[in-house]
C-alpha cells in the first residue's frame, strides 16, 4: 500500500514519548491502514466547512484526531468506555484540537440531539484479527464463539446510527478485522435491509481488495494491519412534484 502523504515510517521503533515534537502535538502514531478513514472521508468533508460529523466508538482517538487535523468540521465523538474516552481527551488536548466528547452507547439514542450528521465514522468493535502481526497471541485468545456476539453488536450499531445520518450523508464503516462475518457479509446484510443505503467505496485505489461492498486489507509485514473499510451514502428522497 502506498504511504499516506502526511505519514512517515520510522526506521527504528521507539517509545512515542521520545519522538521529536510528540509532546508538542506535532506528530501522532497511527497504523497506516487506519489512516485511510480520513482519506476516504476527505472528498466528503473537505468541500463542507463546518460539517456536522459523528465519530462513533471513538476511543482511543487516533481517527478522531486525524479528522480534526485534516478538516474544518464540528465533530462529536462518543464511546461507552469512560476510561478510554479520557484517552481521547488527552490526545485532543496534546494536539490542540477540539471535539464534543460524550460518554455514550452508540446502540442507543438518548445522547443524540436530533440534528442529523453530515458524515458518520463507525469504527466498530470487532475481533481485532487484523492486528495479528503485532499481537500474534490473538490466535489463542480469540474464540469462534466470540464472533457471533460481535457481529450482532455491529449490526445494532449500523441500524441505530443510520437514521442519524442526513439524506445525502456518508457513513464509513471500519473494522480492524479480516473476518467476512464482520466485514463484507455484515455490509451485504445491512444493504439488504436498508434500501436507502448506496455503496460509494472507491474501486480505483491502490490498496486492499474488493470484499463485498468494501475494501479489505490484510496484515502486511513491516507495513499495515488488517483493516476493512466500506463507504455508504444515504439516498436523497425527492418530494412529489
Amino acid at each position: 500500500m502506498p504511504s499516506r502523504p502526511d505519514a512517515i515510517t520510522l526506521e527504528t521503533p521507539c517509545d512515542v514519548t521520545v519522538l521529536p515534537g510528540f509532546e508538542e502535538g506535532h506528530v501522532s502514531v497511527q497504523d497506516e491502514a487506519a489512516q485511510l478513514s480520513a482519506v476516504l472521508l476527505g472528498p466528503v468533508l473537505a468541500p463542507r466547512p463546518g460539517a456536522h460529523v459523528l465519530d462513533a466508538c471513538c476511543a482511543p482517538g487516533g481517527k478522531t484526531a486525524h479528522l480534526l487535523e485534516q478538516f474544518d468540521i464540528n465533530l462529536t465523538a462518543i464511546d461507552s468506555d469512560n476510561q478510554r474516552l479520557a484517552r481521547v481527551e488527552d490526545t485532543l488536548s496534546r494536539l490542540g484540537v477540539e471535539a464534543v466528547l460524550e460518554h455514550a452507547d452508540a446502540t442507543e439514542r438518548d445522547w443524540w440531539s436530533g440534528t442529523p450528521f453530515d458524515a458518520i465514522l463507525l469504527d466498530a468493535p470487532c475481533s481485532g484479527t487484523g492486528v495479528i502481526r503485532r499481537h500474534p497471541d490473538i490466535k489463542k485468545l480469540r474464540r469462534k464463539d466470540d464472533i457471533r456476539p460481535l457481529a450482532k453488536l455491529q449490526r445494532q450499531l449500523l441500524d441505530n446510527l443510520w437514521p442519524m445520518l442526513r439524506e445525502g450523508g456518508t457513513l464509513l464503516y471500519a473494522t480492524c478485522s479480516v473476518l467476512p462475518e464482520e466485514n463484507g457479509e455484515q455490509i451485504e446484510a445491512f444493504l439488504a435491509r436498508t434500501p436507502d443505503a448506496h455503496i460509494t467505496t472507491p474501486n480505483d485505489v491502490a490498496w486492499g481488495i474488493n470484499s463485498g461492498a468494501g475494501r479489505q486489507l490484510f496484515p502486511a509485514q513491516n507495513s499495515h494491519d488488517g483493516f476493512f473499510l466500506c463507504q455508504t451514502r444515504k439516498a436523497i428522497c425527492l418530494g412529489a412534484s
